[in-house]
Formats: structure tokens, C-alpha cells, sequence
């Protein structure tokens, strides 16, 4: 009867000649296991280091996006200083009561929680939007919604453009916008990260007394209350920013829920 010894297997392995076919392959096995398994055991326990990471390079972000809005001293002072977190249900327009940012990104791993868009609708071009979001809400002292803070994204010129847009209180001008994630050309798309550029951003409206949507990324220097600066040589990049923030904006992103909150449902 063979001896399965694993001691024993072990013993026999490393007495065979290194030119050993069986030997050779054997132990090109067990160092592949042994680096898969070194991988995925710094997979785990490096993942909440860059989760928590990433959270506080939002948090910064967010705060310095508060920070830089026009009036923003006057807000902070008459609220605690803080944006509270809501995850919201863009279908209904209304809060998820209880459900934590980590149990909304286990929920938006289940293709049940996203609405596929026709090419019609998806001028974001991202193919499908999620219905839940996490949204940030800043109060003033008699708790009504003075800022709204929301995640927007889609495609850009090279790859995804990922922003938070702040919007004021009366949920029909734009606060400001602060890029969070971009790929698109150095010195050219690129500036859209350039602080000067996301400050034309202040004051800016997207729809006119109709409810006709009108917001856009201009070709040059913006000429209305409803255009932000172009940026020079980045047309498809102006043109991106201009579809991300109309889509968003709009009856398929945030707009049924900027309306509840101007209805003070929040």
C-alpha cells in the first residue's frame, strides 16, 4: 500500500534529481500556490487600508470643495460644519433609512439595484445608473438643505471622468464641482482639473424658467448664466463635461431628487 504520508511525499520530492520532470513541475506548483496565496492574503488585509484610504481622500476633497464655494464662511457658520451622509433611491426621489455606504456598495454589486439606459437617455454614455447613491447634505441652523453634494460621472475623451457637483439651496444654481477622477489628455482635457476652470462653475444654472434643460461647457468664455468656460483645445472633453452634467441634472439622475429637496422633504 503507498505511504501518503505528506512528510513522506515531501521527502521523496526533494530527493529526486533537480532535472526531474516531476520535480520540476511540482515545485513550479507549489511556489505558484504559494505567491497565489501571498497575493490574496495582501489582497484582504490591505483592502480596508485602501478603502479607508480612498475615503479620506474623498473627505478632502469634499472639504475642499465646501470650503472654496462663494458664502460657503456664512453657511458653516449658522451649521455644525458638516456634511451629513444620506444614500438615496433615485427612483423614488427619497432617502434609504439605515442602509450604510458599506452595505451600498455590496447592494450596487447586484445588477437588480441599476437601470439600463437606451442610447437616447444615456448621454452620459454610461451605459446603465445605478439607483441608489451616496449624496452628502449640509444644514443650516434652522435645518434646511443650504448645499447638496452629489457623485456624478461618465465617459470621457480618453476614459471615465468622475466629479462631485455642489448644488445651493434653492436646488436650481451650481455651488461648484471638484474632479475626483480623470484620464483625459495632459494639458489639454486634462484642465479640467485646474481650480480657475471649476470655478466658472459658480453660479451657474441648468435650466431656464421652462424646466428646458440649457447648461453647457461653451466654446470659449462662457456668455450666459447657463455656460461654464470652454477649455481650448479639448473640445471632445468640453463636450463630455457638458452630456455628464446635463444627464445628471436631468429626469435620469438627480433631478426628481434635487426637486424633493427643494419641496424641503429633506
Amino acid at each position: 500500500m503507498a505511504d501518503l504520508n505528506p512528510i513522506t511525499l515531501w521527502r521523496r520530492l526533494l530527493a529526486l534529481p533537480n532535472e526531474s520532470r516531476p520535480k520540476t513541475v511540482a515545485m513550479a506548483f507549489i511556489v505558484s500556490a504559494a505567491c497565489a496565496f501571498a497575493v490574496t492574503g495582501a489582497t484582504v488585509v490591505l483592502r480596508p487600508i485602501q478603502q479607508a484610504n480612498r475615503a479620506a481622500e474623498q473627505q478632502l476633497r469634499l472639504e475642499a470643495l465646501i470650503a472654496a464655494i462663494p458664502g460657503m464662511s456664512a453657511i458653516l457658520a449658522g451649521s455644525d460644519g458638516h456634511a451629513s451622509t444620506v444614500i438615496v433611491d433615485l427612483e423614488e426621489a427619497d432617502a434609504v433609512p439605515g442602509m450604510t455606504p458599506a452595505e451600498l456598495s455590496t447592494a450596487l454589486d447586484d445588477p437588480a439595484y441599476w437601470t439600463q439606459l437606451t442610447p437616447e437617455r444615456d448621454m452620459a454614455g454610461i451605459g446603465g445608473r445605478p439607483n441608489l447613491a451616496q449624496i452628502y447634505l449640509l444644514k443650516d441652523a434652522d435645518e434646511d438643505v443650504s448645499l447638496a453634494i452629489l457623485p456624478i460621472f461618465g465617459a470621457g475623451y480618453n476614459g471615465p471622468i468622475q466629479a462631485m457637483l455642489a448644488i445651493h439651496g434653492d436646488m436650481q444654481t451650481i455651488a461648484g464641482i471638484t474632479i475626483t477622477e480623470q484620464s483625459e489628455t495632459p494639458g489639454l482635457g486634462g484642465r479640467i482639473e485646474e481650480p480657475t476652470w471649476q470655478a466658472s462653475f459658480a453660479g451657474k444654472r441648468w435650466e431656464d424658467a421652462a424646466g428646458v434643460m440649457r447648461f453647457s461647457v461653451a466654446r470659449g468664455p462662457s456668455a450666459s448664466e447657463y455656460e461654464v468656460d470652454g477649455i481650448t483645445g479639448a473640445t471632445r472633453t468640453s463636450n463630455a463635461m457638458s452630456r455628464i452634467v446635463r444627464f445628471w441634472l436631468g429626469p435620469d439622475g438627480y433631478g426628481p431628487l434635487l426637486d424633493a429637496i427643494e419641496r424641503g422633504e429633506f
